[in-house]
């Protein structure tokens, strides 16, 4: 009975062995009308998130045009494309400042020359402020990066006392264009607080640029570049500049000055240049179509675009009491961040600030533009 047993355990054994050897080495195919389990998606690297810092200066004057600075982040209200958005950032001018002060240098505005070489002790004193840094570069038919970006205010101001005429010429978005790319260079990804501003002195003429003025502005909102403009009039220089000869003298119905290119001569043709206009349609509408030419007031429209100011010394007095306002405001201005619900939304966002208190005047940047992901 024992042996009996022992035989069929033996011959159990063999069956499992030769069934082992015949088993497939790959995969088992699977059976008609099985389904066969897949194995688990990997999400390791499927998973993209877009996230990004949206800062806007924000200037708060009362009805005598006095900055207003005794304000909390509670009390101001920022949406995006009409979402409330939360404050993650408040500062009130104290933030660091990477500057870059862009000069026109053509001969077009070299009587101006002595009041340009006089200003960089305003840079350095008056709009820079603790742990600022500058560079400078100057622009005519080419884009001369004069200085790098340095603390050194010896440098900076040497290097406004020692500007240079250069070329003819005045490809003012190409060099738009240089700054911002040089000021997004300077772009904090863990602490991204500092403010990147782009002064820029120059007349508001573009002759040559590949760049276009939609294109820099885009680029600068992204980037929360803002840029300040001190108009260089062509007219005040040549009123300034030492006779040449003999001046004709002006009788009713003529002119001592050559018209502007493309705009008739008239008594007003100047103040109209420089007068007071709502430029912010102006704005949005060329960040939004980028292929289109802005043929007037391009340096006010940038500034509008961004949150900066534009100041005319044509009107508005000296480039030095300008840079002086300028300076002023920096260090009176509210600046406020936040990272935006819907940030993946292509398009145009728009950014609207408020205060709850009676009175008082807001200015901010109006949006800024989004392009749809490339395919």
């Amino acid at each position: 009975m024992l042996a009996n047993a022992a035989v069929f355990l033996l011959m159990l054994a063999f069956a499992c062995l030769a069934a082992n050897a015949q088993a497939p080495a790959g995969p088992i195919a699977p059976q008609s009308g099985v389904s066969v389990q897949q194995a688990p998606p990997d999400t390791r690297t499927k998973l993209k998130v877009h996230v990004a810092l949206v800062n806007t200066p924000v200037t708060v004057r009362d009805a005598k045009g006095e900055m207003v600075l005794n304000l909390d982040a509670t009390d101001f209200l920022v949406t995006d494309n009409g979402v409330p958005q939360k404050i993650g950032h408040f500062d009130l001018g104290g933030d660091s400042l990477s500057l870059v002060i862009l000069v026109e240098t053509s001969p077009r505005v070299a009587p101006m020359f002595p009041a340009l070489r006089k200003t960089g002790i305003l840079f350095t004193q008056t709009v820079l402020g603790p742990g600022g840094e500058a560079a400078v570069v100057g622009f005519n038919d080419s884009i001369d990066k004069l200085l790098d970006f340095t603390t050194n205010s010896d440098a900076i101001e040497n290097t406004m006392a020692d500007l240079q005429q250069g070329t003819s010429g005045s490809k003012l978005y190409d060099a738009m264009s240089a700054g911002v790319e040089m000021l997004t260079s300077r772009l904090q990804p863990l602490n991204d607080n500092r403010r990147r501003v782009l002064l820029v002195l120059s007349e508001a003429t573009d002759v040559g640029s590949t760049s276009k003025l939609g294109e820099v502005l885009r680029q600068a909102q992204l980037d929360n570049i803002t840029i300040y403009s001190v108009g260089l009039s062509t007219t005040r220089a040549e009123l300034q500049a030492e006779p040449k000869g003999t001046r004709i003298p002006s009788t009713p119905g003529t002119f001592p000055l050559p018209p502007q290119p493309g705009v008739p001569q008239t008594p007003t043709s100047e103040a109209q240049r420089y007068g007071n206009i709502d430029l912010l349609p102006l704005a949005v509408w060329i960040v939004q179509h980028v292929e289109h030419q802005v043929k007037a007031h391009a340096l006010g429209v940038a500034a509008t675009a961004t949150g900066g100011a534009h100041f005319s010394t044509f009107r508005d007095g000296s480039i030095e009491k300008a840079i002086d306002e300028i300076g002023g405001e920096l260090h009176s201005q509210y600046s406020i961040s936040y990272t935006p619900a819907g940030m993946d939304q292509p398009g145009y966002h728009e950014i609207k600030v408020e205060v709850d208190r009676p009175g008082l005047k807001v200015r901010a940047r109006p949006g800024y533009y989004l392009a749809p992901p490339e395919t």
